[in-house]
């Protein structure tokens, strides 16, 4: 007999808390987010389709959200989250039709 289970996310070692958002950028070509833990890294602007047909205003105006695991631009009704930038991928495009 076995028996199964599901794996449990593990909490980050002791004296380590998951990385948070800082601040975020969004160029012609990136999507660049600074976080809590020093790392800074970046996806192409095409993995978010709203964010790539915005404008610059409205790419900048952005809200750090809950304790820093979200990104949220108001503007555009666009989430991204931590878990995203590590695991993520690109947002499904709206089917043409």
């Amino acid at each position: 007999m076995s028996i199964v289970t599901k794996a449990k996310r593990q909490p980050p070692p002791a004296g380590r808390e998951e990385p948070r958002f800082e601040r975020l950028e969004v160029t012609d070509e990136l999507i660049t987010a600074h976080f809590s833990d020093g790392r800074i890294v970046s996806v192409p602007l095409w993995w978010s389709w709203r964010l790539e047909q915005a404008t610059p205003l409205q790419r900048a105006n952005y809200e750090i959200i809950g304790s820093g695991r979200t990104a949220y631009w108001p503007d555009l009704d666009e989430h991204l989250s931590v878990q995203g930038f590590f695991t993520g991928t690109p947002a499904p495009r709206p089917q043409s039709g």
